[in-house]
């Protein structure tokens, strides 16, 4: 999911930095426990509670924003930016072929249970997290999407082997190269666990039940080398409590203790806000950010990373399948219209599936603009006049790219009415089958979108079209679908940074103008917002914030 390198490019960092401020220092007392003389207590207000805690298994953001705070990777990102710097692993070197890569480990660190941090326990992280059964496979679908297989599998898999070649150099070898190795290690779902914890909770012992899972009891209480540790989780009062670690090998944490309150809808976080009894949540609707900063609270608006699309299923509809079918509905859509008037300031529309700060961004490519009636034509040069789409929109979520999914989609939707087409609406809850009914393939068309992990263009369309076998937009079926597969993975394998990005910019060409396998509609910037009185907190343009630095009062 990034370039093979050290560092994002100077011009992306340069960006992303601009969009990133210090909070402002303020004497108003804080009204959620953070009294005395001690660290204190940063209470956070989380739009949901994560099902566990062990990171490998986790995909939303709510979950990662905990384990982001407990656990650490062999590389970590730069506060602030894309820029990719040493975590656990102090340096790190290939052979020519980038397939051999040798990583020298701090040697002060500790997990949080005393076990030694050291190259066995690297291999033991990257063995476990290769080996896992069938539910495990499922679940742990970060390490699915970047690695590709699993022990059961083997030449599917980008991981192959790792080695202890010292006691703090670990020796990780790949099957072949690609642009996102070893920058993939930044990852939260690939961070470092204790082995010994992991053997005694049975970390790998995950198993089906019903449409979910059951976890083993160490994915409730998983140790790690972070700033913080874990506390508890209160359910009954919908509290996640994450304890300093006394024993850091870094900067002691501002805080004593970080709190997370799972408060699901949004306009009870603000409330919870102004009363002080949070100190801070994510993505407040766009239409608050300025009665948020009218009363003293601090708006951090992140540079957009992100993509919003309009997925399409040529196996749930095959009028799909028709080039002149997609283009019809591209043209339906006002997205000037839209990104002005349902999306933040600083929003755009977008020209491909990646925003222009990402490596391998085609900037010749325009917008395709906005006009029913060529749409109207080519529905009737198609033979699609009155097609009826079931077009899907999830429900009890907001994303970075997509603040209110139901009004973006009821604009969307008058759209494509406008231009004859005959809408089926179709809603699911985000944690309530909506994502599961994307991939079984239930929709004809449906609301998505994707932030990005780190600066490589494969972590955009490659996540998207790089598998020809499971994606969303069901190219399997469509002529080209394997030639574009087969394209990605060439240009992802290639070493040198300029070949491979002018090879990414004719596939993201060859995707708009000849493909069109979905809708790429917008890029947005989101916000976090947090009381007068928080200091030294640093947004993330990866929604990838770390909470160690961050304290309320100044204590």
């Amino acid at each position: 999911m990034r370039s093979i390198r050290k560092v994002a490019p100077l011009a992306l960092a340069a960006a992303l930095a601009l969009g990133v401020t210090s909070c402002a220092e303020s004497d108003r007392e804080g009204g959620s426990g953070n009294e005395g003389e001690g660290g204190g207590t940063f209470t956070f207000g989380a739009a949901g509670a994560p099902e566990m805690f062990d990171p490998l298994y986790a995909t939303d953001g709510e979950t990662f924003r905990v384990t982001r705070q407990m656990f650490e990777g062999l590389l970590d990102i730069e506060p602030g930016s894309a820029e990719v710097v040493p975590g656990l692993a102090e340096e790190w070197t290939s052979n020519e072929d980038g397939t051999v890569w040798d990583f020298t480990l701090r040697d002060d660190v500790t997990f949080h249970d005393g076990t030694p941090f050291n190259a066995e326990a690297v291999c033991a992280n990257f063995e476990r997290m290769f080996d896992q059964n069938e539910a495990g496979q499922v679940a742990a679908e970060y390490w699915g999407y970047v690695m590709g297989g699993f022990s059961n599998a083997p030449e599917d898999s980008l991981y192959k082997s790792c080695e202890a070649t010292d006691e703090f150099v670990a020796q990780v070898t790949i099957t072949r190269p690609t642009s996102g190795f070893p920058t993939m290690l930044t990852l939260s779902s690939l961070a470092m666990q204790s082995p010994t914890a992991m053997e005694e909770g049975d970390a790998n012992g995950i198993a089906a039940e019903g449409e979910g899972f059951s976890f083993p009891a160490y994915a409730q209480a998983p140790v790690g080398t972070g700033p913080y540790k874990f506390g508890e989780y209160d359910e009954a009062n919908a509290t996640i409590t994450l304890e300093a670690n006394t024993d850091y090998y870094g900067d002691a944490p501002a805080s004593d203790e970080l709190v997370f309150r799972v408060i699901p809808d949004e306009s009870t976080r603000r409330q919870e806000l102004e009363a002080t009894s949070i100190d801070g949540y994510d993505l407040p609707n766009p239409a608050d950010w300025a009665g948020l900063e009218e009363g003293g609270n601090q708006v951090e608006v992140r540079p957009a990373f992100n993509i919003l699309y309009l997925g399409l299923n040529p196996e749930a509809n095959p009028q799909l399948k028709d080039p002149k079918v997609r283009q019809a509905l591209y043209y339906a859509l006002n997205r000037d219209q839209l990104v002005q008037t349902q999306l933040p300031e600083g929003a755009e529309v977008a020209t491909q599936f990646m925003p222009s700060t990402v490596s391998g961004y085609n900037s010749s490519l325009e917008p395709y603009p906005y006009d029913p009636e060529r749409a109207k034509q080519l529905l009737a040069e198609a033979g699609a006049e009155g097609m009826t789409l079931k077009f899907a929109y999830p429900t009890e979520v907001s994303r970075p790219y997509m603040p209110d999914p139901q009004k973006i989609y009821e604009a969307l939707r008058t759209n494509l009415e406008e231009a004859g087409v005959k809408v089926e609406v179709v809603s699911s809850s985000w944690n309530g089958g909506y994502l599961d009914n994307v991939t079984a393939g239930k929709y004809d068309a449906y609301l998505l979108g994707w932030t990005g992990d780190y600066d490589a263009a494969f972590n955009f369309i490659g996540t998207f079209f790089g598998n020809l076998k499971e994606n969303d937009f069901g190219t399997k079926v469509m002529p080209w679908g394997k030639q574009l597969a087969d394209d990605l993975q060439a240009a992802d394998a290639i070493v040198d940074e300029a070949e491979r990005a002018t090879a990414f910019e004719t596939i993201n060409q060859q995707i708009m103008e000849e493909y069109l396998p979905g809708l790429p509609i917008s890029h947005s910037p989101p916000a976090l917002v947090v009381g007068p009185d928080v200091e030294g907190l640093i947004p993330s343009p990866l929604t990838a914030e770390e909470f160690d630095t961050v304290s309320v009062g100044g204590r």
